[in-house]
């Protein structure tokens, strides 16, 4: 049996086998404490680490050791109120009689606080964004192709060890051997006849010159027979790579804020959270997707990251304004044939009556059928208005491909989040 030893040095003199094995045990109660965690945080703490603490009795083990074996009837010296046989009563009171976590001060019994330990960055994002991913994601063949996978082209002689071909080497060494031993032991074969036809003729006859020169022969032709290396160099045979070109799974993520007057402070915090979310799960899952943000008003806008979470510029509501610039953007810049597209679009739902409709057919009959995937949220604690029954009208239209949350305050914005963009058993890979 082969064993192998990892020697590599971990940082800070810490096990990071023993620190993975351990997450991953206590996954449960980490990732109800990184829920608690994403739901208090403000945006600017999102992407910090995190204090976890964990009950001790949670992770305590259990211990096999050796019993003595039998029956065994024991009673413990210095009892003076037990028999054999008898049950012993439950304490009284509600606590467990240690003093431990019960809030106030005690002048008896010991107790053990809570095992706590930090979560890095990575580790932190890792379980908040456990589970998720684009729906619908394809892959599509692109122009300018960035993906490459290293493929077999054929043998060569020359090549590094660990791309050796063993199956054709020991073809090739088969080979050489027959066709360099063939005419050798042809020739042997014909000097084993010719000595047997001289050591069958009378002794009178018989050439001993003739024997001891054929069976010095022979002997040559065994010698160079064996000779034959088993395998050369000049057999070796190795697996050649070549770069071939892949399908992509490029993706643009398009990001829809609505900054009207109608959408307060409040609001606009909560829509912030979730993009700034949707901004770190994209960066730590994937390396191809481009994001786009859009803010409108009564009119839209394509900015960048900075002025997309921190500018105030405000005004009515229109939100188709927003809708025909990203489909603008998609006619221009991605075609639906080289790229996954994404919208998500956030908004409290107050729109101007008559623009309803005109997103709703803008959807149905422009952006729908070239998205992967359409998410809307409404942020809002009254009811929907005419947006939300509009987009009713495309969700039954499109159930895989659009979905619509409602959020009424800053604890619903992760499992709004996880719900949208949960792991799907159907994804197409």
């Amino acid at each position: 049996m082969t064993y192998f030893i990892d020697r590599r040095p971990n940082a800070k003199h810490k096990s990071a086998v023993n620190r993975q094995r351990f997450l991953e045990r206590y996954r449960k109660h980490i990732k109800r404490s990184v829920e608690e965690a994403v739901n208090r945080r403000s945006i600017t703490d999102m992407e910090r680490g995190e204090k976890v603490s964990i009950p001790t009795k949670d992770i305590s083990e259990p211990v096999f050791q050796h019993g003595p074996g039998g029956a065994r009837e024991i009673v413990s010296p210095g009892n003076k109120e037990f028999l054999t046989g008898d049950k012993i009563r439950r304490p009284s009171g509600q606590g467990g009689g240690d003093g431990a976590g019960d809030g106030g001060a005690s002048n008896q019994g010991e107790g053990t606080d809570e095992f706590a330990f930090t979560l890095s960055r990575e580790e932190f994002l890792e379980f908040v964004f456990d589970g998720l991913e684009l729906p619908h994601l394809q892959r599509k063949p692109l122009k300018s192709l960035q993906e490459i996978k290293m493929v077999r082209a054929g043998l060569a002689r020359d090549g590094v060890p660990s791309r050796i071909s063993i199956t054709r080497s020991m073809r090739e060494a088969y080979a050489r051997r027959i066709a360099m031993r063939a005419p050798i032991k042809r020739a042997l074969k014909e000097a084993q006849q010719a000595l047997e036809a001289e050591e069958r003729k009378d002794p009178v006859l018989r050439n001993p010159a003739r024997i001891t020169e054929l069976k010095a022969e022979i002997e040559r032709l065994n010698k160079r027979i064996e000779a034959v290396p088993f395998i050369d160099t000049y057999d070796l045979r190795y697996h050649q790579l070549a770069a071939q070109p892949q399908p992509s799974s490029q993706a643009v993520m398009f990001c829809v804020m609505d900054v009207s007057g109608s959408m307060t402070q409040n609001h606009k915090d909560i829509a912030k959270r979730f993009f700034l979310l949707l901004y770190l799960f994209l960066e730590k899952h994937y390396e191809k997707v481009e994001l786009v943000f859009v803010r409108h008003h009564t009119a839209a806008r394509e900015v960048g990251e900075e002025e997309f979470f921190y500018s105030r510029e405000t005004g009515g509501t229109i939100v188709s304004s927003a809708l025909t610039l990203v489909n603008g953007i998609i006619e221009k810049r991605y075609p639906p044939a080289q790229w996954n597209l994404y919208v998500a679009q956030a908004s409290d739902g107050d729109n101007w009556d008559d623009d309803s409709n005109v997103c709703r057919d803008l959807l149905i009959k422009q952006l729908m059928p070239q998205l992967q995937y359409y998410a809307y949220v409404e942020i809002t604690p009254h009811d929907h208005q005419s947006l939300w029954e509009e987009y009713e009208t495309v969700a039954a239209r499109f159930p895989e491909q659009f979905a619509m949350r409602q959020i009424v305050e800053a604890g619903d914005i992760y499992p709004v989040f996880r719900e949208l963009f949960k792991r799907r058993l159907s994804q197409q890979r």
